[in-house]
């Protein structure tokens, strides 16, 4: 496979409160975890019975593909797939969670997952299933109070995608530099030939600003060598030197021009040729081959910019057995199923989807691609957000400070100091 296909589904996994992941330390069960959250044991033999799944977003054929597969090896189950939009797909899951009207299982946008985990809804995912089969970041995905609630099956993250024919007029040979300061050279380079060298380009890059920003400078403090949440404390630490830090990376960004502070299409910018770099899931390469076909020798990926380490975010989605699954050991092996390495690797070369399985990315077609090479260096890094309930409110009041930030109207010690405050104040819930 020498292009990238479009992954409409990633983008909208990767945004809208759908995408992020969610943190929790460690592997496994603690031991404070009640019987109750005690991981369920998949019966052997095959499965039977009525399995009812929902799924996000569009119709997903590739999904019904191995649904199709997963009866024909297990004669007498019969599997039922119902499509949810993803903008009514959380108040549907939480209302059915809190009536006890669940399906037996369903795909789950990642950030979800605690915030259903403490209302009760899912089942611990039993032992057999084992983390190292999965990136890292993308098992965390899955946890909340140091227990796994379901397995991950769609990984999601961001890279640096950039505009060969632009760069290299401003001499850059190869990929920009893989480190903060030598990026920032880069990027102030690639701006310096902005109307003369390149005659259609106005900005170097284009930061996201307003919704969903949080995606996309959380791993800069990572980067850092620190997080905006002590998990051992459970006390946040935006008033961190590593915040700090990224911060003004973020700010300093705008305030050099070298990224206009609008909201206009980033992914059509790039196409267009008025930016030259941006960083982007991996949606964005399949909508480029789509639209823009001409343009694929013209743009290549890299991994994120890296500080005192190399990190970046684990999104996605997860799936999950819930509760009051009436057919749950049914559910656990279709999970078990469609989560195997061949099969992710199957489905991820139908729809585009990075494969959460590290196995994968050797099964499939991924790998044949020069320019997803950068998404499975990225994803061997990634983090999640705190696995808090709260995560939402704390992610809309990062959006909120960050757009300050963007246009001039805060400094950086005041956006630290705003974050620690409201942090504190909407505090971890459950």
């Amino acid at each position: 496979m020498s292009t990238l296909r479009p992954t409409a589904r990633t983008l909208q996994i990767a945004c809208a409160t759908v995408a992020a992941a969610l943190l929790a330390t460690g592997c496994g069960r603690s031991d404070g975890a009640s019987a109750d959250n005690a991981p369920a044991k998949i019966n052997s033999g095959k499965a039977k019975g009525k399995l009812v799944m929902w799924s996000m977003g569009d119709p997903d054929k590739a999904l019904l593909s191995l649904a199709k597969k997963f009866e024909q090896q297990n004669p007498d189950v019969k599997v039922q797939i119902t499509a949810v939009p993803w903008d009514a797909a959380h108040d549907k899951l939480t209302t059915s969670i809190a009536g006890g009207n669940t399906p037996d299982m369903s795909l789950i946008g990642s950030t979800w997952m605690a915030e259903m985990a403490a209302m009760n809804g899912f089942q611990a995912t039993p032992a057999s299933f084992q983390p190292s089969v999965f990136f890292p970041g993308q098992w965390d995905t899955t946890k909340y109070k140091n227990t796994s609630y379901g397995v991950p099956f769609i990984a999601d993250t961001s890279v640096i995608y950039y505009r060969t024919d632009i760069t290299t007029k401003a001499g850059i040979k190869g990929a920009p530099a893989d480190d903060w300061t030598g990026y920032l050279k880069d990027l102030k380079a690639i701006q310096a030939t902005a109307g003369k060298q390149n005659p259609k380009l106005r900005h170097a890059t284009h930061l996201l600003t307003g919704f969903n920003a949080w995606l996309f400078w959380l791993p800069m403090v990572w980067q850092q060598g620190g997080d905006i949440y002590d998990a051992g404390t459970k006390k946040f630490t935006f008033d961190s030197p590593a915040v700090a830090k990224a911060l003004q990376y973020y700010s300093g960004i705008f305030k050099d021009g070298l990224s206009p502070n609008d909201k206009s299409d980033q992914g059509q910018n790039f196409q267009s040729g008025l930016i030259a770099t941006v960083q982007q899931g991996a949606s964005t390469g399949g909508n480029l081959h789509l639209n823009t076909p001409q343009l694929d020798s013209k743009w290549q990926t890299m991994p994120l910019p890296k500080g005192t380490q190399s990190a970046g975010l684990a999104g996605g989605s997860d799936l999950a057995v819930f509760k009051g699954a009436k057919n749950a050991d049914a559910a656990w092996k279709f999970v078990k199923f469609l989560t195997d390495p061949k099969n992710l690797a199957a489905y991820g070369d139908a729809t585009g989807n990075l494969p959460a399985a590290v196995q994968s990315w050797s099964e499939g077609k991924l790998n044949q691609n020069p320019k997803m090479a950068a998404f499975e260096t990225q994803l061997k890094v990634t983090k999640a957000p705190p696995a808090i309930t709260t995560w939402q409110q704390v992610a809309d009041a990062i959006d909120s400070e960050l757009e300050k930030l963007a246009y001039g109207k805060a400094t950086v010690a005041q956006v630290e100091q705003t974050l620690q405050s409201k942090a504190t104040s909407i505090g971890t819930g459950r």
